[in-house]
């Protein structure tokens, strides 16, 4: 085994991660800088998040300096920023000499707005108006995520020709799949697939073989083009501007690199929480972001207290309603929570719209009743077992059954409401729910209770 290689034994991204940490925790440095130089920019930007700031910040050291700027693209901004304090930007234009735009614009988009522009003026002429496109875009636009170091020919020359000039200007990589055909106005005309370029008589000229251009706007939003290309199994889509001309193109990394930023979003979302967060960000700013959908959640609480409160006579006279009412919130809850994370994948995913809502709607509304009936039966009878009370059991089956079919509503309307109104379903959906389902729960349970019971 040489210096920067792991053991044989050390296999999973977990592995390497639990035999770095034993490095640190024994103070070997020099094997811990061995095993950085033959790591790439995502495992050694996936080893530096797992790490406290202290002990990230004396790992940096051991990454090789070809590849800082490549790990600075791909770290969280919380991470990003901490390593990059104190730096000047003379040392961060050496560290993205070698980047393109699209990198650099993410780093440069961390920094403050007086350091982002001294590393832009550092920068040669050419690189420095490139840079400047991208940060001209949203960070959420397909131009923030673009390749603009596009292969371009023109539509009137002989495939022959076009070898021959590939050739001469040692262009073509091995990751080069399509050429762009444009005009002399730079619009896009077309595609041509180095393999047609091959098999197909090089006497022929490129307008009688190129494919017709699949293309999206550099001001779409990066992840809806994502979709967009994922939907036609394409590996690739050149990015044009309103008026048709060439930008650039996005590549199946970029895609693959979005579907998994789309998956983070949404889980981060639904959690309340922001998907660029450290996972060892700083105390106070963890408890800031968080504070506002816990204090959210509070008064939907209270909310649902309050309800209560309003049949407190009814409560005291019948213990048995305060020891069965959690039963009914918790299955309205349970039942609304699947039928709002189907309807939010389903939003994420772009399959839900038009008149597909009224079909999901009604599905999950018989689902709903289906189920609230199996539910109440069944506890009903516990709670006819428990307390041997008819009305007691009667008054928990129709609160059950009330409540789940108020959940599966909920279910499918507040995320498409929300997303109406432009917000995110993932972020506030939940909270909504649950104050959806305590609410009904609550007070079909203890309105029931009321007249069936003391009346």
């Amino acid at each position: 085994m040489s210096s920067n290689e792991f053991p044989e034994e050390v296999v999973t991204t977990e592995d390497k991660l639990l035999y770095i940490q034993s490095l640190v925790a024994e103070q070997r440095e020099s094997e811990v800088c061995d095993l950085f130089t033959g790591l790439t920019e995502n495992e050694l930007s996936h080893i530096l998040e797992s790490f406290p700031p202290v002990q990230r910040e004396n790992l940096w050291v051991c990454v090789p300096d070809e590849m800082r700027g490549e790990v600075l693209a791909e770290l969280n901004e919380d991470a990003r920023l901490a390593l990059l304090h104190g730096i000047d930007a003379d040392q961060i234009n050496e560290m993205t000499k070698d980047l393109d735009a699209q990198d650099t614009a993410e780093i440069l988009g961390s920094l403050a707005h007086e350091l982002e522009a001294d590393v832009i003026d550092g920068m040669d002429e050419s690189r420095r108006e490139e840079v400047r496109n991208v940060l001209a875009y949203e960070e959420s636009a397909v131009g923030r995520y673009m390749h603009t170091d596009t292969i371009s020919i023109r539509e009137n020359v002989k495939l022959e020709v076009v070898q021959r000039f590939l050739r001469m200007k040692n262009v073509i990589n091995k990751g080069t799949l399509e050429l762009m055909v444009i005009d002399e106005y730079n619009r896009l005309l077309g595609t041509l697939h180095v393999v047609d370029l091959i098999r197909h008589d090089p006497e022929l000229v490129v307008s009688e073989v190129m494919d017709e251009p699949d293309t999206v706007l550099d001001t779409m939003d990066a992840i809806e083009a994502a979709k967009q290309i994922r939907s036609k199994h394409h590996h690739f889509a050149p990015v044009v501007n309103e008026c048709g001309n060439l930008m650039g193109q996005l590549t199946a990394d970029d895609v693959f690199e979005l579907t998994l930023e789309e998956s983070g979003q949404t889980v981060m979302n639904m959690a309340g929480l922001d998907e660029e967060e450290d996972l060892f960000a700083p105390i106070k700013k963890s408890v800031n972001g968080r504070t506002i959908w816990l204090g959210i959640n509070l008064a939907t609480a209270f909310l649902a207290a309050a309800v209560i409160g309003q049949f407190e006579a009814v409560i005291a006279q019948v213990v048995a309603l305060a020891v069965l009412m959690p039963v009914v919130a918790s299955m309205g809850g349970i039942a609304g929570s699947q039928t709002l994370t189907l309807t939010i994948r389903g939003l994420a995913m772009g399959k839900i719209g038009g008149s597909n809502r009224v079909v999901l709607f009604n599905k999950e509304f018989w689902i709903g009743i289906i189920n609230g009936l199996i539910w109440a039966v069944i506890v009903a009878i516990i709670a006819q077992l428990w307390f041997d009370d008819i009305m007691i059991s009667t008054v928990i089956g129709l609160a059950i059954l009330i409540n789940m079919i108020a959940a599966a509503i909920s279910g499918v309307v507040v995320p498409l409401i929300l997303k109406r109104f432009g917000q995110d379903p993932a972020l506030s959906g939940a909270v909504i729910l649950t104050t959806v389902t305590d609410v009904v729960g609550f007070l079909s349970f203890l309105g029931l209770a009321t007249l069936l019971i003391l009346n």
